[in-house]
C-alpha cells in the first residue's frame, strides 16, 4: 500500500520544502509551512504563482507513474483570462497551438459561467482587469507553463490558474493550504510509510 496526499497549494507558495534563495532575500512561502509529514515528495509540481491540485508521496515509482509525461495522465485547471475568447481562440486550443517548444497536444476546452472557486488572496484588481472569463482546460502533457503559454497564444493573457484534477484525483473539498491523506492498495517497492499527522483539511 502506498500512501499519498493531495494538497491544496496556495497562490504564491513554492512547491517544495525549502527556499533556496540566497542570503539577503525575502523567504517565499513552502510546503514546509503546512504539511509536515518527512520523507515525502511533489509528483510533478505547480508554479509560484499558480495553485491548486499538488500530489506528495513518498512512493518512488508511483511519483514516476504520476509525472512521467509517457503515461499521459490528464490534469483538469481552471484558468482566469483576459478578456473574453471566442469560439476559434477555444478551437485553436482544443486543436493545439504552435510553442516554442512544438505544438501541442489537443486539449479539452469549455468556457465556465462560474468557476467555482474562492476567491484569490490577494484578489485581482478589477480595475486593472475589467473583463475576464473562466476556462476549464485538460491536457496530456507537462511543458513549463505550459497552459499560461497556451492562453497567450490565443491572446488571452491567464491571470489566475488553478489546478484541479490529476488523473483520478481531484482538489473537491480542499481550501487552500488544507489536504488529505488516501490510501492505495496496490504493491509498492518500499515498505517504509510516512506517519500520520492529521490536517486542517483531512478527510478519510
Amino acid at each position: 500500500m502506498s500512501a499519498i496526499y493531495l494538497l491544496h497549494k496556495p497562490y504564491r507558495m513554492l512547491s517544495q520544502f525549502t527556499d533556496r534563495r540566497g542570503q539577503g532575500e525575502a523567504p517565499r512561502a513552502t510546503l514546509a509551512d503546512i504539511l509536515e509529514v518527512p520523507g515525502i515528495y511533489a509528483a510533478g509540481r505547480l508554479d509560484y504563482d499558480s495553485e491548486g491540485l499538488l500530489l506528495l508521496t513518498d512512493d518512488g515509482a508511483l511519483i514516476q507513474r504520476i509525472s512521467d509525461p509517457r503515461h499521459k495522465q490528464p490534469k483538469t485547471y481552471r484558468v482566469q483570462v483576459e478578456g473574453c475568447p471566442d469560439e476559434s481562440a477555444l478551437a485553436a486550443l482544443r486543436q493545439g497551438v504552435a510553442l516554442s517548444d512544438g505544438m501541442t497536444r489537443p486539449a479539452k476546452v469549455r468556457r465556465l459561467t462560474h468557476s467555482g472557486l474562492a476567491e484569490r488572496t490577494p484578489p485581482l484588481d478589477p480595475k486593472r482587469h475589467p473583463l475576464t472569463t473562466w476556462l476549464e482546460l485538460t491536457i496530456s502533457e507537462g511543458r513549463n507553463r505550459q497552459v499560461r503559454r497556451m492562453t497567450a497564444h490565443v491572446g488571452h493573457p491567464t491571470l489566475r490558474l488553478v489546478r484541479v484534477a490529476i488523473g483520478p484525483w481531484r482538489l473537491d473539498g480542499l481550501a487552500p493550504g488544507e489536504w488529505r491523506r488516501e490510501i492505495l492498495h496496490a504493491p509498492r517497492n518500499t515498505s517504509r510509510r510516512p506517519p500520520h499527522r492529521k490536517g486542517r483539511g483531512e478527510q478519510r
